[in-house]
C-alpha cells in the first residue's frame, strides 16, 4: 500500500496570462528515527523554502546529539540482524525500494523541484538515476565474494572473508538530494550495513520521502534513519560515537578537511567526494557538433550546480570561433524559469550566496578583459525570486581570473584558447581539484594519451555524461578519496578479515 508518509498534497494551476505552473505543497514535518516518524526531542524546527519563489514549504525537525544517539542505538541492533539475512533477501528489499521510486516518480520529482529548484524534467531524471543505484546495489549484494589463498603450509588453509563495517552515516548535498543518498545507501545496504542519512538543510524533503520509500519496501525498523538539522551538530555527534564505523560525505573540500580531522579520534573510515573544477578540452580534430551537445548537457545541467560540470572550456585556436559561436547560439536558446514550468531548462541558483558568487566571478572576468558574448547578468523571471542567472559565455579568459581558479557553480562558460596538446593538458591539470575532466577528439592515439595524462578521477572522452551506477565515481587530489558505484562502492562498506585455519 502506498502510504507516501509525506502525504504530499499539491495543486497545479495555470495563472491567467503568464502560462507558469504554480505549485503548492504541504509536507509532513517528521524525521525517520529508529523506525518511527518523530520530531526532535526539543521540538525545534527550521524552515524549508522554494529557492525559485521564496515560498515556504515546510518546517522540519532541528535535531541534535540526543536524536542522533537514538538513531545509532537502533541502527546497531538492526544492522546485526540485517547482516545475518541471506544476501538474496536483502537484494529483494533493495530492489523494492527502486520499484517504489519508479512508481512515485512524479511525486518525488515535484518534491525535488519545489525544494531544490531544478526543472521538473531534470528532477524526474534524477529520480530514475537515483533508483538505478539501488538496482545495481541489489545485484552486488549477491556478489560479495571472499577468497581462498594458497597456503605455505600443508596443515593450514587461508581464507579472506568480507564483512560489513557496521553502522554507516551519509552526509549528503543539496544539488542532487535523492541520487546522492541512494548512491551511498544502496551499497551500504548491499554490504549488510545500517545507515543514518543527514541531508542538506536546504533540501531535506527529498530525503524524508526516500525514508518513506524504505518503510514501504520493507526495510527493517531502525536500519535506515533520516535525521535533519544543523550539519556541524549532527556531524560532530556521528564522529564522537565509536559505533559509527563509516561516514560518506559529498560536499565542499573545506568541510571534507574538517571531517578528516574529526574522524581521527575513532579512526572511522571515510569516503569523500569533494569540490571539482572540471576542464572541457576541444581539440582541433573534434566533432564540433558533438562537443557542443556535450558542453550544453555538461555545463547547464542543474544550472551549472554540479560537482562534475564543465567549469573551464579549453578550445584549440583553429576551432575556437566556431565552437564559441555554437555555444552562444545554444546557450541563448535555453529558457531560464521556475522549475515547475515544463519548458524551463535552467532553474534558480540555490540561495543568495550562490548567485552572488556568480556575480563576482563574471564581474571579475569582465574587469580583467574578458568578452561577454551572451548573458553576464541575472535573469528576470515572472513570479520568481532574484536567484536566476542567464546562460553566459565568456572568452579571453586568463589564469589571473577568479573563474579560472575557483569553481563557479553556476551557468557560466569561460573559454580559453590553446595551441598544442601539451598546453591543453597543462591547462586542464592547472588546479588542485581532480574530480572530473572532459575532452573531445577523433584521434584514437590522442584519446588514450590524454585520458592517461589528465589528473582526475573521472574522465569523459567524447562523453559529457560519464556517471553511471556500475562505474567507480570519485576524485583525486583536493577532490577527495574513495569511490562510489559498482562493486567499488560496495567495497567501501566492507572489511576484509583474514582467517588462518589449522586443519591438522
Amino acid at each position: 500500500m502506498n502510504t507516501l508518509g509525506f502525504r504530499v498534497i499539491w495543486r497545479m494551476t495555470t495563472p491567467p496570462g503568464d502560462g507558469q505552473m504554480a505549485a503548492h505543497a504541504r509536507f509532513r514535518t517528521q524525521n525517520l528515527i529508529a523506525g518511527a516518524w518523530a520530531g526532535s526531542h526539543t521540538g525545534r524546527t527550521f524552515a524549508v523554502s522554494n529557492p525559485a519563489t521564496d515560498e515556504h514549504l515546510a518546517d522540519v525537525p532541528d535535531c541534535d546529539e540526543k536524536d542522533i544517539a537514538r538513531a545509532i542505538d537502533a541502527a546497531v541492533v538492526a544492522q546485526r540482524n540485517w547482516a545475518r539475512m541471506p544476501a538474496p533477501e536483502r537484494a529483494k528489499i533493495i530492489r523494492r525500494c527502486a520499484d517504489i521510486m519508479h512508481d512515485r516518480i512524479d511525486d518525488l520529482a515535484t518534491i525535488m523541484t519545489l525544494e531544490q529548484g531544478k526543472p521538473i524534467a531534470e528532477a524526474a531524471g534524477e529520480i530514475r538515476y537515483a533508483a538505478s543505484f539501488l538496482v545495481h546495489a541489489a545485484g552486488e549484494a549477491e556478489r560479495v565474494y571472499g577468497q581462498t589463498i594458497p597456503s605455505s603450509f600443508e596443515d593450514k588453509h587461508i581464507l579472506a572473508i568480507r564483512q560489513p563495517v557496521g553502522v554507516a552515516c551519509a552526509i549528503t548535498p543539496w544539488n542532487f538530494p535523492s541520487a546522492m543518498i541512494t548512491r551511498k545507501l544502496g551499497p551500504a545496504l548491499a554490504a549488510g550495513c545500517a545507515m543514518i542519512v543527514k541531508p542538506a538543510e536546504l533540501t531535506p524533503l527529498s530525503a524524508l520521502a526516500l525514508g518513506d520509500v524504505c518503510i514501504d519496501a520493507g526495510v527493517p525498523e531502525g536500519l535506515v534513519s533520516i535525521i535533519t538539522g544543523d550539519a556541524a551538530t549532527i556531524g560532530k555527534a556521528m564522529f564522537a560515537d565509536f559505533r559509527v564505523r563509516k561516514i560518506s560525505f559529498t560536499g565542499s573540500t573545506e568541510v571534507g578537511k574538517i571531517l578528516v580531522r574529526q574522524s581521527a579520534d575513532n579512526l572511522q573510515r571515510l569516503s569523500l567526494e569533494l569540490g571539482g573544477h572540471a576542464p572541457f578540452i576541444v581539440f582541433e580534430d573534434a566533432d564540433i557538433d558533438a562537443a557542443l551537445d556535450g558542453a550544453i548537457a555538461c555545463k547547464y545541467r542543474n544550472g551549472g550546480q554540479t560537482c562534475i560540470c564543465a567549469n573551464r572550456f579549453i578550445v584549440h585556436r583553429s576551432v575556437h570561433d566556431a565552437f564559441v559561436a555554437g555555444l552562444v547560439e545554444r546557450s541563448r536558446a535555453l529558457k531560464v524559469g521556475i522549475g515547475t514550468e515544463k519548458d524551463a531548462n535552467i532553474g534558480p541558483l540555490i540561495n543568495d550566496d550562490a548567485i552572488e558568487k556568480v556575480d563576482r566571478h563574471v564581474a571579475d572576468a569582465r574587469a580583467k578583459g574578458a568578452t561577454i558574448h551572451c548573458g553576464g547578468e541575472r535573469a528576470k523571471v515572472n513570479g520568481g525570486a532574484d536567484r536566476f542567472y542567464q546562460p553566459t559565455v565568456m572568452t579571453g579568459i586568463t589564469r589571473e581570473m577568479v573563474c579560472w581558479n575557483e569553481e563557479t557553480f553556476g551557468p557560466v562558460c569561460p573559454v580559453m584558447v590553446f595551441d598544442d596538446e601539451d598546453e591543453a593538458i597543462n591547462l586542464a591539470n592547472d588546479t588542485e581539484y581532480g574530480l572530473a575532466g572532459y575532452f573531445y577528439t577523433r584521434d584514437a592515439s590522442r584519446l588514450m594519451r590524454v585520458a592517461e595524462a589528465l589528473k582526475f578521477g573521472v574522465v569523459g572522452a567524447n562523453d559529457a555524461s560519464p556517471s553511471t551506477a556500475q562505474a567507480p565515481f570519485g576524485g583525486v587530489k583536493m577532490s577527495g578519496f574513495g569511490r562510489e558505484g559498482g562493486h567499488f562502492g560496495v567495497s567501501e562498506y566492507l572489511d576484509t578479515k583474514y582467517v588462518s585455519w589449522n586443519v591438522s
